[in-house]
Order: C-alpha cells, then structure tokens, then sequence
C-alpha cells in the first residue's frame, strides 16, 4: 500500500501554494479552477480530472499552509454526493470549470462557508443530505472573519443522499479527513513563522531561538505535525478505496492532526509573546484556522470518543482489529 504522495501530486501541490500567495481578491477561485482543484474529484465524464481523495492532500494541505478562506473542502464533500446523484449531470460540469460555486452545511449546522456566492447549498438533515438551489442566506459572526459564516434557510430541497448511506458516511468522513489535512499545513507554517521570530528577536544580547527551551518546544510541535502526517495520508488512501476501516482512520486523522495543530498553535504563541494575537503579526491567520478547522466536521475529542465506538463494534462482530 502506498501512502507517500507521487512526485506529480507533490508538484500540484506546490503550484497550489505558489497561486494562493501570489494571487489575491475575487478572482482567485477562477484561478483555482483554472489549475483544476474544484474538479478534481469530478468524474472524466463531466470535465473533471477523476481523481481521488489521495490526490486532495496536497492542494488542501498547501491551502492549510496559506491559510486561505475558500471553501475547497466544503465543495469536495459536495462534489462527492453530487457523484452518482440525480444532479451529477447538471451541476458537476459547472462546477469543474468554475462556473458555479457548491458547498455544504456542515453537519448539526444551519451555516455555510461561501453560501452568499454558492448556486447550490447540500445540507444535511437527519443523516440525510438535501441540495438547494433555492435559499435565502443571512450572515452570522464567525471567529475566522475571512471564511464568513451564512445561515441558510430553504423551502425545496432535493434528497441527494439518504440517511445511514455509504454515501452520507463518506461525506462526513472526506470533511473529516481533508480538515485534517488542512490543519497540517495550518500546522507547518506556524512553525515556519515562529522559526523565523526565534532566529530575529533577541533578548540577552542572543536570539531567542538560540535557547535551548525555545528549540525543543519547536522540536516538539514539528514532531507531532510529522506524526499526523502519515495518519491523514492513510485515512485518505482508505476513504479513496472504499475500505470498511475509512472511518476509523479518518476519525484517528482527525483528532492527530487538530491536536498537532493546537500545540503548534500554543508554541507559536508563546514564541511571538503577545504580539502574537494582534493583527499586525500574520500569525494570527493561521491561529484563527486552527481554532475553526479543529472544530470543523468534529472536534478531537468527538473524534476520539468515534474510534473507540467503531474499535468496539468491530469486536462485537468478530473483527481482527490490526494497528496502522
């Protein structure tokens, strides 16, 4: 089993990065449909490019890595309920070149990322997801004020997804594993930043960074993002194959991954000191991703409390549990 990234995904990847820091403004989701992102789980048939899950990681994580507010996760998880769905052949083109925004409502929420620019809204009720084409949007606060929050409210909806269904499981899952998959990135360049102010600021004629406590606090939030890191390719690898342990991987991704992030955070923060939280200092960008993103679509602990349910119920049937 492969769980590394191709040299083709890593490249990908890399040009997603260079385009999130070098353009800026409206148009920057022409720009990310024009390299493909918002099509890449968009069958061949319907102008996608028909990749998986695997070949998300990279674009998302360098999005984490930019800290940008696009909801690249929300339209993938709708892209994936779309697949198959008596709206495939009417919104995935569309949505492949750019040509309409689609995002989801996470789950046990009324609000959506982007819904103010989206043509098409998936919202889940009751395990079950309904798409809306017609909706009424009001704004609502959100600690991330660049990734603003909409109420939705809908009078017709279009069942795309039933209750308990593989593909309604599937939809939670790919939000959980690409959140985490962000928050690697999210988590990278914090440690990048504090890296840079450890090496600049000096206190008692040295560099902080110079200072023994101030290395292994780095040390250890670079070893807690490397550790996901291998947990989110796998859960990723899992959910693109339709393995029966998706969920159990994408949960254990999860909490890994919001738990690295949350240390890289707080090492961040006390590297910077209080400048830290002021917005003339840009980390505080990636600090607001990592409060949101590690409550996105389940927060650690929910996560955690998941695995172990899944781990129980596969005993009760018999099932060889085996380690990663």
């Amino acid at each position: 089993m492969r769980l590394g990234l191709t040299t083709e995904q890593r490249e990908f990847g890399a040009a997603t990065g260079r385009l999130l820091a070098e353009q800026s403004g409206a148009d920057r989701w022409t720009r990310l449909a024009e390299l493909g992102i918002p099509g890449l789980l968009v069958p061949e048939e319907h102008g996608g490019a028909g990749g998986d899950d695997v070949d998300l990681l990279a674009p998302i994580e360098a999005a984490g890595h930019a800290a940008a507010p696009e909801p690249l996760i929300e339209t993938a998880v709708a892209t994936g309920l779309l697949r198959g769905s008596a709206l495939a052949e009417t919104w995935l083109p569309r949505l492949a070149e750019g040509e309409s925004l689609v995002t989801v409502a996470e789950p046990g929420a009324s609000h959506a990322v982007g819904a103010d620019r989206a043509a098409l809204v998936l919202i889940e009720r009751g395990g079950a997801w309904h798409a809306a084409t017609e909706f009424a949007t009001a704004e609502r606060p959100s600690l991330d004020e660049e990734r603003s929050l909409f109420t939705v409210s809908a009078q017709s909806t279009e069942q795309v997804a039933a209750a308990g269904s593989a593909e309604a499981v599937t939809a939670l899952d790919r939000g959980t594993v690409l959140s985490a998959a962000y928050l690697l990135g999210v988590g990278r360049r914090m440690i990048e930043l504090s890296v840079e102010h450890a090496g600049t600021r000096v206190q008692f004629g040295r560099p902080i960074g110079s200072y023994q406590a101030i290395k292994h606090q780095l040390a250890d939030a670079l070893v807690a993002v490397e550790f996901a890191r291998p947990c989110v390719h796998q859960a990723a690898y899992a959910l693109a194959h339709g393995s029966p342990t998706a969920s159990r991987y994408a949960s254990a991704a999860k909490s890994l991954a919001a738990d690295a992030a949350r240390l890289a955070a707080r090492t961040a923060l006390q590297v910077h000191g209080a400048i830290g939280y002021t917005v003339e200092c840009e980390l505080h960008r990636w600090l607001r991703r990592t409060w949101t993103f590690a409550a996105a679509w389940g927060d650690a602990d929910h996560h955690r409390l998941r695995v172990a349910a899944l781990l129980i119920d596969a005993a009760e049937t018999g099932e060889v549990v085996r380690l990663p």
